[in-house]
């Protein structure tokens, strides 16, 4: 049995639902804990699309729609292993 906090829930909903409506900004990282990641999210969707016309932001807003899929697809206790307990960062 995880070590399953009230607030993991939460995370899990909010975290899944930003990923699939904002995604694109690395919102649902920072949201999990994981800033690194969401920082290179955030910074490869804001340079990388002023300098490619948007592609790379469509890229990411993709990977951030599979992530908040994932994220909501995942029964609780495994969401908490993997995320928290693990720490993986990507999918």
């Amino acid at each position: 049995m995880t070590n399953i906090n009230p607030s993991h829930a939460n995370k899990q909903l909010l975290a899944g639902y930003c990923g699939i409506i904002m995604g694109g900004l690395g919102l649902h990282k920072f949201i999990l804990g994981y800033a690194p990641e969401g920082f290179i999210m955030l910074v490869i969707s804001v340079v990388g699309g002023s300098l490619t016309y948007g592609f790379t932001l469509i890229l990411m807003q993709l990977v951030g729609l599979i992530e908040g899929m994932i994220y909501l697809n995942k029964n609780h206790e495994e969401f908490v292993k993997t995320y928290f307990m693990k720490r993986q960062g990507w999918f």
